[in-house]
Order: C-alpha cells, then structure tokens, then sequence
C-alpha cells in the first residue's frame, strides 16, 4: 500500500508542477502574441483532444502523466506560411524570447509562494528545537551546548521549529567557518554560541547534520507504564498487565519508558527480575525477554509491549506556525526566497566540493518523500510540492543547453554579438546537455539505490 501511495503522490506531484512550468510558458507566449500550436498535459499518446472556436491551440491531456509540454509556431521545426511568420517564436524580438523562456520557472516559484502562503493560513505544525543529549568531544559540546537549550535563531535568522532550524544549520555549515546559534537555557537565560565548523561536506552527507555537530533531538521522558500488550508475547507469559508502572528492572531502578526500552534491547534471551507497580500494589516477576533480530543482523530484546503515551505528552515542544493572510504572504515569500538561494547555493557548494553530491536525489527518492507528506496530509504534502516546486524552478535556470537556463545563455550570447546563436551551436549544446542531465540522473539514481538498500 505504501507503494501504492508513493507512486500515485509521485504522479501527481510530478503532473503538477511541470504542468504548471509548462503553462507558464504557455500564457506568456500567448499574451505576447505568439502562436501556440499546441499543450499538452502528460506525454505520449492523446487521450482526450479538444479545440475552442477560432482558437489555434490544440489542447491534450496524454497517456503519460509525468508533465507535459508546450509547442509553438516555429520556423526550425516546420515549415511556416508567410502569413504566419509574424506569428513565430523564432521571429520574435530578444525580449519577448526571454519572457517567454523565463515565465516557466517563474510559474514554479510563484507556485511554491501560492503553496506556502495557504499553509501558513492553515498553521504549520512543528517540534520546538530543544536539544538533547550533547556529545563529549563533539563541535556542539566544544561551542558550549547543553541538554535542554532551545535554538532560537541561526545566524540571526529565527528558528521556531525544528524544521527551520535544520534548514538554517545546513546552510550555515555549508558555508564554513564560524555559525552563531542564539540559544535559550533551561533557566530562561538568552546566549549566542558559535559552531566552528572545518570539514562542512562531512556534515552535509545525508542525514549526519546534527549528529555531525554532536546534537540530538530532546525527547521528553516518558513514565514507563505499559498500554497494550500483545498475546503470545514474553510480557504476556510473564503475567505483566496493561497499566502496569514498570520501577525495576535487572536491579536497576526505571525512570523513564525510553530507560526501559535500552535495559530490554540489551538483554535479548535473558530473564530480568522486575518490580511493577499494579494499582498501588508492588508486585515482583521474572520477566524473560524475546528475541528480535534486526535488518542490521542484531539480536535485540523485545517484550510485546507498548507504553501508554500521557494526553499531555510533548506539549512543551509543541510548536505551530499560523497567521493571518498579510502576515503569512510575508513569510510564504521570504520562506520561498530563502528556498530559493539555498537551492542554487547548495548547487554552487557541491560543484566546489563543499556539499556532499550525495544530497542528490532521483525519482526513487523523491517518490518515497511525495508518499509519506501525502501520508501526513495536505499541509506537509503541499510543503513537499513547494519544495519540489522551487527546485524544478531553480535548477531550471542554470547555463545548461536544453534547460531554460540553456536558452537564457544564448539569448545573453545574442544581446552581446547582435544576433542569434548558430543552429549548430545549438545541437552542439543540446548534446552537452543531454549528456550532462544523463551523468546526473544516473548519479542521482544511484544514490537513491545506496539510501534504499542500505
């Protein structure tokens, strides 16, 4: 089923924003009076095909829904009656070309503005940034972090939810040097800490962000009472009941749920004398613990037992960021800005070798991500659509031939010599850039592979 989700989300997500690039492209060619010969929703063959009185538009929905595609009246794909001419792309000033080429990215981030505008409407659930266990040793520990402070700001940037304080310390490391993180004590102490960071491509490999710099996420402890208890299980035969309250195991006294979880998975195969708290009274019980064995090839403990989550829990972390429509256009644009020069920065930052090139993902990767924000529903699957979005956007205009950026480059190479790039040039280009685009899908496939087998 899950794949079933990912694939669908990834279709639609896939449709969407290309189709909204495309028409980007679309409106602006004809508001500038070039004729457009036909768009298309999807690829491959047609579906469904309808025209509109004295409309010279083909409009098609396709078989493949990955996208679609804009054609337009042009002299270098077919031959063109006179009468037509003044009709043609290619016979359009610079600056009607440039618009045209430039609307479709454009049509992405005003996308990825629209998206996160309504989400912030809506309220953007989150998770204070509370830090947890530092390790000794680590660039955290040396800057001065301590179990419980909560990151404030980054760079003089606020950051309310984890999520934004992961954006602003990835974009923070990339750079080098030194980050300042303003942070608030337990006691309600307000301080700047300073991470030095020397080997920022190290830290920017997937998923080594916080454990890199010797962070971890703070967790609540949680009381270790037990909730539901599966038949069959080793609680079950050892006569544990649901609400009861967990005080000893092995000899060592129990404070927390996540205590009792290590205690256990240490102890695969063994029997623990407990001590549990049943409606007041103490009773004492052998407890022997089953055996798990994990993807990684490690046995582990395991009981058949769930915990029993208090209706308060996590409530100091909770975090929601919610405004009024003028306040939350503000911050859907600068949300949407600051997407935008992290994208193109972290492009710049692998060329030169600063950002691991294993941030690259491919369609695996970006299908699994489409399926769980679907999973979450509408406000994390549209956040995934205005990321995505601002991509496609971004990526879009960098110089390489077949991407619009391509196009921009030899439009700036005819503003300078007064005429257009030889159609030679051009295939010549096009070459380079599908063998460019090829190099990084395959690159991009593959670390999808890494992260999905390993």
């Amino acid at each position: 089923m899950t794949f079933v989700i990912s694939l669908l989300a990834f279709i639609v997500a896939i449709g969407v924003l290309v189709t909204v690039h495309e028409f980007g492209h679309f409106v602006t060619a004809r508001m500038l009076g070039i004729r457009v010969l036909r768009f298309s929703v999807g690829f491959g063959k047609p579906l469904y095909t309808w025209r509109r009185r004295e409309d010279p538009t083909e409009y098609v929905v396709a078989a493949l829904p990955l996208g679609g595609y804009v054609k337009m009246l042009d002299e270098r794909e077919g031959d063109v009656a006179a009468a037509d001419l003044p009709f043609a792309f290619n016979r359009q000033p610079l600056r009607k070309r440039f618009a045209v080429v430039i609307a479709g990215p454009a049509f992405n981030l005003i996308f990825a503005l629209l998206a996160y505008w309504a989400v912030f409407m809506i309220g953007v659930p989150g998770i204070k940034p509370v830090v947890g266990d530092v390790r000794s040793g680590s660039i955290a520990a040396a800057a001065g972090f301590a179990k419980e402070d909560q990151i404030v700001s980054v760079d003089g940037e606020p950051t309310p939810t984890w999520e934004t304080a992961l954006l602003r310390l990835f974009e923070g490391v990339m750079q080098g040097g030194a980050v300042p993180v303003g942070v608030v004590t337990p006691a309600g102490v307000e301080k700047t800490l300073t991470l030095h960071v020397d080997d920022p491509r190290a830290l920017t490999e997937p998923g080594k962000l916080l454990d890199g710099l010797g962070l971890s996420q703070w967790v609540p402890a949680i009381p270790p009472v037990l909730d539901k208890i599966e038949p069959g299980g080793t609680a079950a035969a050892a006569g544990l009941q649901s609400g009861d309250k967990i005080i000893s195991a092995g000899g060592t006294v129990v404070a927390s749920w996540q205590q009792l979880v290590k205690i256990l998975q240490a102890s695969p195969g063994k029997t623990l004398d407990i001590v549990v708290d049943r409606g007041g009274r103490t009773l004492a019980l052998g407890l022997p613990v089953g055996i798990q064995h994990t993807e990684a090839g490690k046995d582990i403990g395991h009981i058949g037992a769930t915990v029993r989550i208090p209706a308060d829990f996590g409530a100091r972390l909770r975090a929601e960021q919610r405004y009024n429509p003028a306040v939350a256009l503000w911050h859907a644009a600068t949300r949407t800005a600051g997407m935008c020069w992290l994208t193109l920065a972290a492009a710049g930052n692998m060329v030169l070798g600063n950002v691991s090139w294993h941030n690259l993902s491919g369609p695996i990767d970006i299908a699994q991500y489409a399926g769980y924000s679907a999973q979450g529903g509408l406000v994390p699957f549209l956040m995934f659509l205005a990321i995505v979005s601002i991509s496609l956007g971004v990526l879009n205009l960098l110089p390489i031939p077949l991407l619009d950026g391509g196009h921009v480059l030899y439009y700036a190479v005819e503003l300078v010599k007064g005429t257009p790039v030889s159609q030679q040039t051009e295939i010549i280009g096009q070459r380079v850039g599908i063998a460019l685009l090829l190099m990084l899908m395959i690159f991009a496939v593959y670390n999808d592979l890494s992260r999905l087998f390993n």
